[in-house]
């Protein structure tokens, strides 16, 4: 039997992601802060084919609750995976205001996450078999005025998620790292960005990067092109730039 737990599953790019997930016969722990939202979110699923949609309280700023939430889900036969949607992104202009929100976009973007991982892992490592998916950022890529600490956390993750795939790998555990570029969700509503993508064209993205076992994945792919661009530019230049 395949299980997924899905911290965030309430996030825009998450839920079409989930629904074929069900659509697979998956079992799905769905887990996050909006528990009314999550359930009606499970009863979907399992109108879609999902044999088991449970939903568990998960908030990334509290780690004392993890322990329980992972030996619920270790409980399941068979091959366990994870997904991490988990984030926070507030307005750069709201961070440089109030400072002491910084604290809440790393623990929510990165050591929450890692820290998740970290319990986890080593279950489907002793299985020998799994995926982990962590969703970082094209923002993780270089730090920009316009982002720069959203963008330090995701790259925080990113790294951390190189280095999981390095030590998981090595027994069985495969750990694929998602870089999106803007996706038209409730966390970017209002926003103008180039290039933005759906939630559906995200998640059949990473339905193949499951299937070919994907190592980075970015989506949409142009993002990697755009990127690749702008790790190029001289830092005497991009320290003019706005973008």
């Amino acid at each position: 039997m395949n299980s997924w737990i899905i911290l965030g599953a309430t996030s825009g790019m998450a839920r079409p992601f989930i629904r074929r997930l069900a659509e697979s016969g998956a079992q799905l722990f769905l887990a996050g802060r909006r528990m009314e939202e999550l359930e009606a979110l499970a009863a979907d699923c399992r109108l879609r084919g999902a044999p088991k949609a449970e939903v568990m309280a998960f908030d990334a700023r509290d780690p004392a609750n993890y322990a329980a939430l992972i030996d619920r889900f270790v409980q399941e036969e068979g091959t366990l995976n994870a997904a991490v949607f988990a984030g926070s992104m507030p307005e750069q202009a709201q961070i440089d205001a109030t400072p002491e929100l910084i604290e809440g976009v790393i623990a929510d973007s990165f050591t929450g996450p890692a820290t998740f991982l970290q319990m986890l892992v080593p279950e489907m490592e002793t299985r020998g078999a799994g995926t982990v998916m962590g969703i970082a950022s094209v923002a993780g890529d270089r730090g920009r005025l316009g982002n720069y600490v959203y963008g330090a956390a995701k790259a925080a993750f990113a790294t951390y998620l190189s280095g999981l795939r390095n030590r998981a790998g090595r027994k069985g555990v495969h750990v694929i790292t998602v870089k999106p570029g803007p996706v038209d969700t409730p966390m970017t509503q209002g926003m103008k960005m180039p290039f933005m993508t759906t939630p559906d064209a995200v998640a059949d993205d990473l339905m193949r990067a499951i299937e070919k076992k994907r190592n980075v994945v970015y989506t949409a792919r142009i993002w990697q092109v755009i990127m690749t661009v702008i790790r190029l530019i001289p830092e005497p230049v991009f320290k003019k730039l706005s973008i």
